[in-house]
């Protein structure tokens, strides 16, 4: 046989086992449901009718959770959107992935230095589009190397940047190129979302709706919201909002606390996502797939609106802050016939724990990172019990904190200050017992558990406490010499 003939048979092998390969994969996630992954920016749970708030207009997202499954206690191990939405697709902590902190205007992004921060991951979109599925990306991305599709995205619709300055005429990137879109972005987004669903409804699909609202941040508040909803909430009081003396460690947007204006934009930006969320779940009932799909609603990271006398994230403040609102983030799962309706679920989940949970559900739990610190509770989601440690940590660069249902410790690099609450005789955050005699031992021990943690999960890499470095820039460099010598 010639060296032609050989190579050429070769070929043919080669292209069989792959077709063999992928006629398997395809067959494989014929029998998993599809997931629509829907993820708000800078979106508290507290801003949400299922969630206990009287005033502001969340229907579909109510029934989203009247028809599944409510976690009660989710939270995000950080508090700005690029490591949270790292943290979401890998399994890791912001010590483990490198991405700290927010990528700036085009630092990553777009331009000759761009690229992604997470390439180097096995990530949810990688392994399900492996899997057979047909992987959409609508929405926010700011993890970099935003001009074209990542990890396994065959669908790529999103914004050159991160932070969103207007909901109209805003930049977008489609087809690898960057125009201006006069729709209102949430209403585009929901309408791309739905666009992906029809198209794909006969195959497997994995959507990824990352809307950029309600961001109740930096200038997009200064203009008057202009969706449907504004005018219901020209005139009202939003009393659920907290109207409290501004705090000493407010740094930025503080003209925007106490602001009937800001209060009332945001609002409107919280049911204008809602409204997608309905649109989305019409789809899915137009084509007949509930049953096929397993829908989850949740956020990147919290947002606080007046509590503490707070507004925005846990980077607004100086030092960082790791109060709750700033991590509490909605947590909603529905799939008809196999998420139990009507139901709640009290256990503390942290977004390290999603992907997980996820890759389980889809019985994928080999592809699960053998590094992640995450849990599965994919049982809860099937309404099994679950043995489980009510236990969450916080990493955003020199603050970590670990919570449990009882305590939390916040510990600052290198000299503080640090915090510790009784979170059963004040959920409210507001005495500050570090410190004290009477809780040395509990102090002792969450120090111990905290440190304890992020020395069996940090990469040496990234662990900034310990001369690692950071993928973006920091908004407490100075606290770490170790990055003028090795800058990302």
């Amino acid at each position: 046989m010639s060296l032609s003939d050989t190579i050429r048979k070769l070929s043919l092998i080669a292209i069989a086992f792959l077709g063999a390969y992928f006629s398997a994969a395809t067959a494989n996630s014929a029998d998993r449901p599809n997931i629509v992954f829907i993820l708000t920016d800078n979106h508290g749970a507290w801003t949400l009718g299922c969630y206990g708030n009287p005033d502001i207009r969340t229907p579909h997202i109510d029934r989203l959770a009247a028809n599944g499954i409510r976690f009660t206690r989710g939270f995000s191990s950080n508090a700005v959107c690029s490591p949270t939405r790292a943290t979401y697709l890998t399994g890791l902590l912001p010590s483990q992935h490198g991405v700290h902190c927010f990528l700036r205007s085009s630092e990553a992004q777009i331009g000759p230095n761009a690229y992604s921060t997470i390439a180097e991951f096995r990530t949810l979109p990688k392994i399900l589009s492996e899997a057979g599925y047909t992987c959409g990306l609508v929405g926010k991305w700011h993890l970099g190397l935003n001009m074209q599709p990542q990890e396994g995205f065959q669908k790529w619709i999103t914004m050159p940047h991160g932070g969103t300055s207007t909901f109209y005429d805003a930049e977008v990137i489609e087809n690898g190129e960057i125009r201006r879109e006069p729709k209102y972005l949430t209403d585009l987004w929901t309408e791309h979302a739905v666009g992906f669903i029809e198209e794909n409804k006969d195959r497997p699909f994995f959507l990824f709706l990352s809307y950029n609202g309600p961001y109740a941040l930096g200038r997009s508040l200064t203009l008057p919201a202009r969706n449907r909803h504004a005018e219901y909430y020209a005139d009202k009081s939003l009393d659920s909002f907290p109207r409290e003396e501004m705090h000493p460690w407010q740094h930025a947007n503080k003209q925007y606390l106490n602001n009937i204006d800001a209060i009332r934009r945001v609002a409107a930006e919280v049911s204008g996502v809602d409204d997608g969320v309905g649109a989305v779940l019409e789809t899915l009932k137009k084509h007949e797939l509930q049953e096929n799909t397993l829908v989850v609603f949740t956020a990147d990271q919290g947002w606080g609106g007046g509590q503490h006398g707070l507004w925005g994230m846990g980077d607004h403040t100086r030092p960082l802050h790791a109060y709750d609102p700033a991590i509490w983030i909605p947590s909603i799962y529905y799939h008809p016939g196999v998420v139990p309706a009507g139901t709640t679920s009290d256990i503390m989940t942290s977004n390290y724990d999603f992907m997980p949970t996820i890759l389980s559900y889809l019985d994928l739990p080999d592809e699960i990172p053998s590094d992640s610190p995450g849990r599965d509770y994919s049982a809860v989601l099937r309404g099994d019990d679950v043995d489980w440690d009510n236990t969450v940590f916080y990493d955003f660069e020199n603050t970590r904190a670990i919570r449990t249902a009882e305590w939390k410790y916040v510990e600052r690099f290198p000299d503080g200050p640090h915090e510790l609450y009784d979170l059963q005789k004040d959920a409210g955050e507001q005495f500050n017992l570090f410190g004290q005699s009477q809780q040395k031992e509990t102090e002792l021990d969450l120090k111990q558990r905290l440190h304890k943690f992020f020395d069996e999960h940090a990469s040496p890499e990234f662990d900034l406490w310990r001369g690692g470095r950071s993928k973006p820039n920091l908004l407490t460099a100075s606290e770490f010499p170790q990055l003028r010598k090795n800058k990302p």
